[in-house]
């Protein structure tokens, strides 16, 4: 077990936030934004929706006695939606009210200091679910994940947090054209490097803009440059 040297960003969703390790993926991207300042943190869990993301975060997420321990959370991104918003029979569907409850149950568990595992040095991003092309995915429906990424936007403006509006952003940069999504979505679900291009962007653009204390270039390394150690005679 590596020294409790680094406070950290964690990253939880599905698949999608899974994938971010691939080359130019986000969550690879900020890892070397960040390096020898916050390490990543990758907990996308493929596969998963709210309704089982909630008892996996009871595990991933310290509570407070604990978190005397381990390094801090300074950002935590949640991105869901994508199998949530799966039509029916499809065993990974969520209703869309529920799907809303269950980010908001996620959320206070945050933020809320009655929670166990209240965390007040936590930031956090919502991401919406990206747009799907159902000509190339027809397991999933265009309008109905258009609506489940509504419910994102309403409730970080109800929750007071930030929003990277992943849906929006892709649709206008595909012309507002369903089957030019293929541009950023390589299967019709799954985002390729320019889908994550996009993702990055938007992430890094509010860190800038709400959190500017741990803007990367804002923040000093954990150990000092090399130089600064070595004794010249």
């Amino acid at each position: 077990m590596t020294a409790n040297t680094h406070d950290v960003i964690m990253l939880f969703g599905d698949s999608i936030t899974q994938g971010g390790w691939v080359p130019g993926g986000f969550a690879q991207r900020l890892a070397a934004d960040y390096v020898r300042k916050l390490d990543v943190i990758n907990r996308g869990l493929s596969g998963y929706q709210t309704n089982w993301a909630i008892p996996m975060f009871e595990q991933i997420f310290a509570v407070q006695h604990q978190q005397l321990h381990v390094p801090k959370v300074q950002l935590l991104t949640i991105w869901f939606g994508a199998n949530d918003a799966a039509p029916l029979p499809n065993r990974q569907h969520v209703p869309r009210d529920q799907y809303k409850e269950n980010l908001e149950h996620l959320v206070n568990m945050i933020k809320s200091p009655s929670s166990p595992y209240y965390s007040p040095c936590t930031r956090i991003i919502l991401i919406t679910p990206p747009p799907v092309n159902s000509h190339q995915r027809q397991d999933r429906d265009f309008d109905t994940t258009k609506s489940y990424a509504e419910v994102v936007k309403e409730l970080g403006m109800t929750l007071q947090v930030p929003v990277a509006d992943v849906w929006t952003a892709m649709w206008d940069g595909s012309g507002q054209n369903e089957g030019a999504l293929e541009k950023f979505l390589y299967d019709g679900l799954h985002l390729n490097q320019a889908g994550y291009e996009v993702v990055y962007n938007l992430i890094v653009n509010i860190i800038e803009e709400k959190y500017p204390e741990i803007h990367y270039d804002r923040l000093e390394m954990v150990f000092p440059p090399y130089w600064a150690n070595v004794k010249v005679d």
